[in-house]
């Protein structure tokens, strides 16, 4: 039987696609970037077909690398960049419009204007989630009113919404799989995660017609197998989650009290919270972590717009660094006497601020700043916001700040200054594993063990294992000050000041 599984990463900047053996060992692998659109200040679009394109690419060539056929592969697991909306003609499979990213703020007024109607409170009682431009429900509805006859077509039934993994499914299938997973419906602002299903009531407010909307299912369950044309045999779709959940999964963050914090283009921190619903104080998100065979569990989710993002304006808008990986000798560099502090608003603040209108600023600046000083200040920017996450989710979930160990994964993690800035700001053990592919090992654990070739759930965390623990070695008094001085840029960063 075959043993190998294939995970399709398709995330906000790239799509990657790796081949894992029996062992969980990667045997090859395939990337592609792909263009990002800004049609306005504050919109943020990809074209649909593109991604695509790059699905099709990575998955032949991660095949090639790794020696072997399609007909090898036991199974497929799907996760995607989460809240980004795709819609598309059921007829021809065509999209009516580009995708628009989560990252996208042109429903900033929309969001104002159903908070003034008293609805924010709703919709977070039954979604976990604010009403922020983030989420796909308000991206949805936009695109509804503003493509010729969008909304007539869809309570036909002509037109399909579905997040990017919804999307990709019904392409890998010929259109015969239209579904989605409790993870990418959770983050749609119109699913009700107390009683796992789209709510109607929600729909209404946002004139969203039900017709367009995917099943959804558990994440390891049957959705569909691939057109043979596409990879030379039919290959079963087994595990579909949001890439964030995907790296909660991929961490084994299988208990309650597990933190995992992922460092992509954004930042991602969950707390599993088990069977319980935590309803947060502190503005986080109360979100689904996964679902399987049948039984929900739950997280606390904080969510940072711009951490690789940072290091990505570093190289391709201030050019002053050649690659990302130039960025942690280069922050080492920098002066101490120094203090800056770059607050990435670049697309608004998410948790615990969640701003739409605040943007991008830089604190501290002399005549002696340069290139190493906006090197360490980025990074340094991505340990602070983090420390507010975790701040935030302790005082929502109850433990011993000492007792936190943070599991990280993402791009970021691979530089080790950065690791041990984060585990001095937030006074707690950073541990980052072996396998740093965490979002893909997580579908394709869910995926692979759906097809019995990968260990069971206590299996595989098992396998779980550790590359370097970072332990916090600033003292007291330099955090305290650090600390002090972050959060005194950020409130004059906020827009209502």
């Amino acid at each position: 039987m075959a043993q190998y599984v294939l995970a399709i990463d398709q995330g906000t900047t790239s799509t990657r696609a790796i081949v894992f053996d029996g062992k969980q060992a990667v045997v090859g692998s395939g990337q592609k970037e792909f263009k990002q659109h800004f049609p306005k200040s504050g919109w943020v679009e990809h074209d649909p077909e593109e991604i695509w394109e790059t699905v099709v690419w990575t998955v032949n060539e991660a095949i090639r690398k790794a020696g072997i056929t399609a007909s090898d592969i036991s199974a497929i697991g799907i996760t995607n960049q989460r809240e980004t909306v795709v819609v598309w003609e059921r007829e021809s499979g065509k999209p009516i419009h580009n995708a628009i990213v989560w990252q996208d703020r042109r429903t900033a007024s929309y969001c104002d204007k159903l908070k003034r109607q008293g609805l924010e409170k709703t919709f977070t009682k039954k979604t976990g989630l604010l009403l922020d431009p983030y989420f796909s429900g308000t991206k949805l509805s936009w695109m509804l009113a503003n493509v010729k006859g969008a909304r007539t077509r869809g309570a036909r039934g002509e037109l399909c919404f579905g997040t990017i993994d919804t999307f990709l499914i019904w392409r890998l299938t010929g259109g015969k799989s239209f579904a989605t997973d409790a993870t990418n419906a959770s983050r749609t602002l119109m699913y009700n995660i107390v009683e796992n299903d789209w709510d109607r009531e929600l729909l209404d407010i946002l004139r969203v017609p039900e017709a367009m909307l995917p099943e959804v299912k558990d994440c390891a369950a049957d959705f569909g197998v691939t057109d043979k044309a596409l990879f030379g045999a039919e290959i079963p779709i087994l595990g579909v989650a949001g890439d964030q959940q995907a790296a909660t999964i991929g961490q084994a963050c299988f208990s309650p009290g597990m933190l995992k914090s992922t460092y992509g283009t954004g930042c991602f921190a969950l707390l599993n919270t088990g069977k319980d619903i935590v309803r947060s104080k502190n503005r986080l998100l109360t979100t689904i972590a996964y679902r399987l065979n049948g039984e929900t569990t739950y997280a606390l989710e904080g969510s940072i717009f711009i951490a690789g993002a940072a290091v990505q304006w570093l190289r391709d808008g201030l050019k002053v660094i050649k690659s990302a990986a130039d960025t942690g000798a280069l922050a080492e560099s920098a002066d101490p006497a120094q203090e800056i502090y770059l607050v990435p608003a670049f697309t608004g603040l998410g948790a615990p601020h969640w701003d739409p209108d605040a943007r991008g600023a830089i604190f501290g600046m002399t005549r002696n700043t340069g290139p190493a000083e906006f090197a360490r200040a980025a990074l340094e920017a991505v340990c602070y916001q983090t420390r507010d996450l975790l701040d935030a989710m302790h005082k929502d979930w109850k433990s011993d700040d000492r007792e936190t160990v943070l599991r990280v994964d993402g791009g970021m993690v691979a530089s080790d200054w950065t690791m041990q800035r984060l585990s001095d700001l937030l006074d707690a053990p950073v541990d980052r594993p072996t396998i740093l592919e965490t979002t893909a090992l997580g579908v394709a654990w869910l995926a692979g063990s759906r097809a019995g070739v990968w260990p069971d759930r206590e299996g595989f965390a098992a396998s779980w294992a550790r590359d370097r623990r970072f332990e916090p070695s600033m003292d007291d008094k330099t955090r305290a000050a650090k600390l002090k001085g972050w959060r005194n840029a950020v409130k004059r960063t906020l827009s209502e000041v």
